[in-house]
């Protein structure tokens, strides 16, 4: 008996995590407001399971599924005369002759919160309701777990090597999936299905390699001629493959903030993977298998924190454009945005010891710029957070 209450409870905990994840009351207020909702967002970062929790009164369609998938494409009028109200389309991007389907169907009804789209590929999706749903629909994103929710749920660790190479993908806590395994069966999957329905690629082997020369640079200015020397491909391939990396939810750039500083300010974007399990993986560093010593350590520290905050981002709707700084001189801020006329900034420090030095960026910054900074941040590796007169000292878990 005490085991199944133990199970059950584990169940509901599930549950209030994953409806969590994107704000119930909202998503749940635009289904009045327009006739479809779509849900896109990388592979296996929970989507499935938060729409089934979320739209339980809808009937779920997986569009994976072959039959399935030939009822729409060979009759789409009676596939959607059997599925005419309340539905999930899961993996919508199969068969993307539906929009102009759903286009006319929601135009003739007028319903709000007819149907729920879901898909892993961005692009697709995109592409279809630019042309097809226009004013029809409300995108969200879903990526991997965030810091509060793995906390609410106690699944964060404090030990960084084990957060680094465990990463946030849900199955590896909730199905307590060996992570090797999954990473390794992750990338296959991911290469043989989704980028082989983006473009049509000649030899897998030289675009895995490519995606694990991307990790080595996670953090880095990106430099699309050494990427294409080192893989041993076009500079135009290198751009084309790093775009699939973007619209499958990878790898994502971060662009430069270079306003009103002159000539002398870097102009290359910085590279990222939204997922840092998945990052060490592709640098063959294995189960906590990591330690400060290891030439990676700040740049994957600094790749977990920026991609937190761009999760957050799009998770709660900040609508916010991140940016970094750096100049000529090596002087740089990590993270940056906009809060009307003036800039919040952060500077990431794998290091768990506050030092004075930590701050000198922070100050140089705030020397030359000629917007207002109303708010800055030192997010660092220690768990102690301090409130500083003129800026803010963050523990890496509290980051927002």
């Amino acid at each position: 008996m005490n085991m199944f209450f133990m199970y059950n409870e584990r169940i509901l905990l599930h549950s209030l995590l994953m409806i969590q994840r994107i704000s119930h009351v909202e998503i749940r207020e635009t289904l009045g407001q327009y006739p479809i909702i779509a849900l896109t967002g990388p592979r296996q970062s929970g989507k499935t399971t938060l729409l089934k929790l979320m739209f339980s009164d809808f009937r779920y369609v997986n569009l994976e599924t072959p039959d399935t998938r030939d009822f729409a494409l060979k009759d789409p009028r009676g596939f959607l005369a059997e599925y005419n109200s309340k539905v999930i389309f899961d993996e919508v991007q199969r068969v993307p002759e539906l929009f102009s389907y759903l286009q006319s169907l929601v135009d003739e009804s007028r319903l709000m919160g007819q149907f729920v789209l879901s898909g892993s590929q961005n692009f697709h999706l995109m592409e279809r309701i630019t042309q097809s749903l226009a004013g029809r629909v409300v995108m969200f994103k879903l990526f991997p777990f965030e810091f509060h929710e793995m906390k609410s749920a106690g699944w964060l660790s404090d030990d960084i090597p084990e957060v680094f190479t465990k990463g946030f993908y849900p199955a590896l806590f909730e199905r307590k999936s060996d992570q090797d395994r999954y990473y390794a069966n992750y990338i296959d999957t991911y290469v043989k299905r989704d980028v082989s329905q983006l473009i049509n690629i000649q030899d897998n082997r030289t675009f895995n390699n490519f995606i694990k020369m991307c990790a080595t640079r996670a953090g880095q200015l990106l430099n699309f001629n050494d990427l294409a020397r080192d893989v041993g491909v076009s500079h135009s391939t290198i751009r084309n493959w790093l775009s699939i990396l973007e619209t499958s939810y990878i790898a994502f750039t971060l662009p430069p903030y270079y306003a009103n500083f002159g000539k002398r300010i870097i102009k290359s974007s910085k590279l990222y993977f939204y997922d840092v399990g998945l990052l060490c993986h592709l640098l063959n560093i294995r189960k906590g298998d990591i330690s400060p010593l290891n030439a990676m350590w700040g740049n994957i520290f600094e790749n977990m924190v920026v991609s937190e905050l761009v999760k957050q981002n799009y998770h709660s709707n900040l609508l916010r454009d991140y940016y970094f700084w750096r100049d000529s001189n090596g002087n740089e801020i990590d993270l940056l945005y906009m809060k009307g006329e003036s800039l919040i900034i952060y500077e990431i420090k794998a290091s768990k010891t506050i030092k004075e030095d930590m701050f000198k960026g922070l100050r140089y910054f705030n020397k030359i710029t000629n917007s207002d900074v109303v708010e800055q941040y030192l997010i660092y590796g220690g768990d102690v957070p301090q409130k500083r007169t003129d800026l803010e000292v963050l523990p890496w878990s509290s980051v927002h």
